[in-house]
This record gives C-alpha cells, sequence and structure tokens, in this order.
C-alpha cells in the first residue's frame, strides 16, 4: 500500500475538480470585494489573499505533473480543504457590514418553543458526563471530514475527487449564504443584548454592532474538562459571529454521514455516535439556536443532491485513467 500510492500514473492535465469550484468562490469573493471595496475594512489585504491562493493552486496543479501518484493528488485536495479555515473567517468580513438578523431568530425560537432551548439545554445538563461527550462531539467536526476522505482515497480512490468536490461546494454554498445573512448565534447575540433582555424574551436588533464587536459568550459545561477546553480555546482563536443559520456543521456532517453510508455502513456506524453528540452539541455550546440545527439538517438532503448532480453534469470525468495496454506487434 505504501509503495503505491507514491507509484507513478497516468492522470488528466488540469485543474481538479474540487480546485476549479474553490477558485470560482474565490473569483465571486473578489468581484464582492471590489463592489464593497469602499466599505471594508482590509479589501486590498483579501485580494492579495485571495491572488495567493490562486497561485498556490496553479503551483500544485504544475507539480502534480512533474510527479503524478495518488499520494500528490490526496496533497492537493487536503490543501483545498484546508483552506477551509480562511474561508469560514473571511463571511465574517462581508457580513459584518449588513444589519444583523439574530434579532428574529431569537424572536421566532422563543415563539416556537417558549424560551431558548440553548439556554435550557446547557443549564439543566452542567454535569462532565454530558458536557465532555458533546464537546468531543463538536471537536470531531474536522477528524470526521478527515476520515472520511482518508477511507475513500483507501478503499475508493477512484470517488475521491467527487466525495472532496461534493463537500466543499456544499462549504462554498453554504459561506455564501452566511455572506448575505448575517447571524451570530446566541454565543454572539446573547452577551450583545445581555442576560435579562434574553431572559424577559426580548431580542433587540443590533445593526451592525458585529462589526466593531465579538465579545463570545464563554461555553457551558464542565469548565475542567478536556474536550471543553479544546472547544474553548478553539472558538476563542477562530470563532467569528457569523455562519449561525443554517447550522454547516449539522449540514456537512449530515452529507458526511450520507456519503459514509454509500461507501461502508461499519464506517457509517463508527461515525453515528460522533454525529449524534456533534448535532446535540451546536445547540449546548449555544453556537446555534435550534432553527439554526434544524435548517443545516435539511438543507443537507439538498446541497448533497445539488453537488452531486453539478459534478455529474459538469466534472465526472477519472482523475486518473489507466495507462494504455500496447498491442502486439503482429507484423514481426
Amino acid at each position: 500500500m505504501a509503495l503505491d500510492i507514491f507509484k507513478r500514473i497516468e492522470t488528466r492535465k488540469g485543474l481538479f475538480a474540487i480546485e476549479k469550484v474553490s477558485l470560482i468562490y474565490n473569483l465571486l469573493t473578489s468581484v464582492l470585494i471590489l463592489i464593497l471595496y469602499q466599505r471594508m475594512d482590509h479589501p486590498a489585504q483579501m485580494l492579495w489573499d485571495r491572488a495567493l491562493i490562486a497561485l498556490v493552486t496553479f503551483v500544485l496543479m504544475y507539480l502534480y505533473r512533474l510527479a503524478p501518484c495518488k499520494f500528490s493528488a490526496l496533497v492537493r485536495v487536503i490543501i483545498q480543504m484546508s483552506l477551509l479555515s480562511y474561508w469560514y473567517p473571511d463571511t465574517f468580513e462581508f457580513n459584518r457590514l449588513f444589519p444583523n438578523l439574530d434579532h428574529l431568530f431569537a424572536a421566532a425560537e422563543q415563539a416556537l418553543f417558549g424560551g431558548q432551548p440553548a439556554i435550557w439545554f446547557s443549564q439543566r445538563f452542567p454535569q462532565m458526563w454530558v458536557s465532555e461527550p458533546l464537546n468531543l462531539g463538536y471537536f470531531f467536526y474536522y477528524p470526521m471530514m478527515l476520515i472520511l476522505l482518508l477511507w475513500y482515497f483507501v478503499c475508493r480512490y477512484d470517488l475521491l475527487e467527487k466525495v472532496s468536490f461534493v463537500l466543499i461546494t456544499s462549504f462554498f454554498i453554504y459561506y455564501l449564504v452566511y455572506i448575505f445573512v448575517p447571524v451570530a448565534g446566541p454565543q454572539f447575540y446573547f452577551p450583545a443584548i445581555g442576560c435579562d433582555n434574553v431572559a424577559q424574551g426580548v431580542f433587540p436588533a443590533i445593526g451592525d454592532y458585529f462589526n466593531h464587536h465579538q465579545e463570545l459568550l464563554p461555553g457551558p459545561g464542565y469548565e475542567h474538562g478536556f474536550f471543553y477546553s479544546l472547544v474553548e480555546g478553539s472558538q476563542q482563536v477562530g470563532e467569528r459571529p457569523t455562519a449561525a443559520f443554517p447550522s454547516s456543521h449539522v449540514g456537512i456532517s449530515t452529507i458526511l454521514m450520507l456519503m459514509a453510508w454509500r461507501g461502508s455502513r461499519r464506517l457509517f456506524a463508527c461515525l453515528m455516535p460522533f454525529y449524534l453528540l456533534l448535532c446535540g452539541a451546536t445547540v449546548y455550546i449555544q453556537a446555534h439556536y435550534v432553527i439554526d440545527a434544524i435548517a443545516g439538517f435539511v438543507s443537507a438532503f439538498v446541497l448533497y443532491g445539488l453537488a452531486t448532480r453539478m459534478y455529474k453534469r459538469w466534472f465526472a470525468r477519472p482523475v486518473f485513467r489507466a495507462r494504455p495496454v500496447p498491442k502486439p506487434d503482429t507484423c514481426r
């Protein structure tokens, strides 16, 4: 196996499907930066970042042509997936310019449930035996993706390009929604309006408050837990008041489970506990309203079908071609 992944293979030239859709998203957001240039905080740096990402993409394509093998193909896929750590907080640089909509979602949550389930859940179950498994599930979000990609890389390499395309296309569709639907979630909105307003069911509009403030509510649960600390640390570093509706954590993890089901029932069964914990954790740690999680679950099936159809229609060619077998010379 180790030798097989480094074995030179015959491949078509050009960009992978995942790289093409990444460049499309890069271009669309670059155009949006130019439109909003005068209102943005550091548009020149954002454009430079995008140019650098595009350059790296083409450099990797060129290097792959020098040494085409399964491992170098995986590297190209993993690098594009890792860039999501840039694209996610990047959505905040756009939606911070628009009026925040959390008051509408918090009010809808109040009307549907008679209160805020994100508050009830964490207050009712602060115990370590609840907090730690849920934080483990939330932290397992990106490892789930890596496990799925590696499984397809090892067991169904012919589907790796399709799987990675569906994943990153779904991410980018969610990110486009986040740009134009600025919802920060309870962990940002509740500190902004104050606990008294939340308790009384009063949810004022705060306009562009998050354009200048990014105070994050400390996570609930068992504060001395290992996974609590991991989630809290990662949120303090990389979280922004963006991307609450719909929940991409629920949406993408649901898509991952659909792919796991189609690939291996055993893989599906192994990931299921982490998936259920992750979905519960989105509300427990107050990153999302319940309606965000519901919308994430429903939208996952729509995006999975849409991205799969896009791939089949535009990119359904194998990344690797079998090397043609020379015909015997019958003239000798």
